[in-house]
């Protein structure tokens, strides 16, 4: 499943996405054992995301089981059922806060892990799935 969250961070970088967060809530949640959560600065950049976010995925044969949101783009709920995938728009992000929500989730380090598909090197000792707070 990390590899299927890498894949998701990519597409969404490839689009400019913002403020990414990975929380692994698997100790926390039966529905799902990741959130990716990520911004988009306008309604065309967040369909953006979620198109190669959906393509990307799809590529690697994971499909959606549903899609809420689209139309609004203001919050996209992509669920990859034990993946769900949260598109905002800033002002949706700061008004639902789910960082905040589901804080006692293990954060991940999405920066290391884009790192490491860049060919950068991780700092000594950093390994991408380790906590960051």
């Amino acid at each position: 499943m990390k590899d299927v969250v890498k894949v998701v961070l990519e597409a969404a970088d490839d689009k400019k996405a913002s403020d990414m967060v990975v929380l692994d809530i698997s100790e926390l949640a039966s529905f799902a054992d990741y959130f990716v959560i990520l911004s988009g600065d306008s309604s065309r950049q967040i369909h953006a995301i979620v198109d190669e976010v959906e393509k990307k995925l799809a590529e690697i044969g994971v499909v959606s089981i549903h899609i809420e949101g689209y139309r609004n783009a203001e919050w996209v709920l992509m669920d990859y059922a034990d993946l769900v995938v949260h598109v905002f728009s800033r002002s949706a992000r700061e008004y639902y806060d789910l960082e905040r929500l589901w804080r006692d989730g293990r954060r991940l380090d999405a920066e290391a892990m884009l790192g490491a598909r860049d060919g950068r090197s991780l700092p000594a000792g950093k390994d991408v799935f380790t906590t960051d707070c």
